[in-house]
């Protein structure tokens, strides 16, 4: 079985990009199931569901979604392992750009799309930086010079990546794709598999449920603001 994490913004075409390319394995024989990880809903099960894709959800509620996908990703591989797929799919919202849920050995995809803004891919941490293919999305609205810009901003942020331009809608491009996801390598576990950059961390009061504001509530880790600056 083959595993594949796909990332990226909300709204930036993911669940649309999965489908057009399992649509091409599809033709090609290969059997693919879908774990969705998401915080507190979820409609695309409902999509993925008129397409005949297997698919299960999962949400964080107030946890992490990157500690929530490495808490599960274990179970999802036995599950798509015993339903027999050729390959698992996994798709997590980047909700705070910061995220990193990239697996050494595993395939990486971050989708993002060209609406975001062109300064958008410098705003995107280890989602963009460490991913093995960046899907650009919705090239179909913006100008051929925007499409070029954006691309560019893309390849300095990650410049060892492969850019793959899809349109969601169409199709048109997911075929590319589909082939370097057929040539992804096998996963038995991942027990003992590295996480190719930290996942976002915090561990303070607020996070074990405190709602009241001050100094004295402040408790483990936390980051100040220097707004003295050089006064």
């Amino acid at each position: 079985m083959r595993l594949v994490t796909v990332a990226g913004p909300p709204s930036s075409g993911k669940t649309s990009i999965i489908v057009k390319t399992i649509e091409d394995l599809r033709t090609k024989g290969f059997t693919v199931g879908v774990v969705k990880f998401d915080c507190l809903s979820a409609q695309d099960e409902e999509l993925y569901s008129a397409y005949s894709i297997p698919v299960r959800t999962g949400l964080s509620g107030g946890l992490c979604p990157d500690h929530f996908f490495v808490s599960n990703i274990e179970e999802a591989i036995k599950w798509a392992e015993d339903r027999k797929f050729d390959f698992l799919i996994t798709e997590s919202a980047g909700l705070c750009n910061r995220c990193s849920p990239y697996i050494k050995e595993v395939l990486a995809i971050c989708v993002i799309d060209n609406l975001s803004g062109v300064n958008t891919p410098k705003k995107i941490g280890p989602m963009l930086k460490f991913a093995d293919i960046v899907v650009i999305t919705k090239g179909d609205i913006v100008s051929q010079a925007e499409r070029e810009v954006f691309a560019y901003r893309v390849r300095q942020v990650n410049p060892g990546g492969m850019i793959i331009h899809i349109n969601g809608v169409t199709g048109q491009g997911s075929f590319y794709l589909a082939k370097q996801v057929e040539k992804s390598g096998s996963v038995d576990t991942l027990q003992g598999a590295t996480l190719r950059f930290t996942m976002p961390g915090a561990l303070c009061s607020y996070c074990l449920g405190e709602r009241k504001i001050g100094d004295d509530r402040q408790i483990g880790v936390s980051k100040l603001v220097n707004f003295r600056g050089d006064d």
